[in-house]
């Protein structure tokens, strides 16, 4: 049985800086070949001509949902609601809206202090 030692399986001139170098040009030329392989060009191809598609098959979902009867009811509801907006009448109705919360609001709180009074403040002792 032999006593080893790892310090005498390690070569004398091993240098941490050669090999990281190393492992860099690798993975640089792994990287380089992969983006160059016919199976990546394949992959792009296929990606593109899927998202093309893809983009035409929605444009024509929102074709036809616009001619139909439903879209074109909410073309008629969004061109009111922007008329409605433009003349003021939805911001006026929204402010009317928050000022009778906010009233609601400070009515009832109002009630709850008068039921339960805050006690009367301590007079500081001399």
């Amino acid at each position: 049985m032999t006593d080893s030692n790892p310090k005498d399986n390690k070569a004398p001139n091993t240098n941490i800086s050669e090999e990281l170098n190393e492992l860099g040009n690798n993975l640089r030329e792994a990287l380089r070949s992969a983006w160059e392989s016919e199976e990546r060009r394949k992959l792009q191809k296929d990606i593109e001509e899927g998202l093309a598609n893809l983009g035409e098959s929605l444009s024509q979902a929102a074709r036809d949902f616009s001619s139909s009867q439903t879209g074109q009811e909410l073309k008629e509801d969004v061109k009111d609601m922007r008329d409605r907006w433009r003349s003021g009448e939805v911001g006026s109705k929204v402010h009317s809206e928050i000022m009778e919360a906010l009233r609601k609001i400070n009515t009832e709180l109002q009630k709850t202090v008068k039921q339960n009074p805050p006690p009367p403040p301590e007079k500081p002792s001399s």
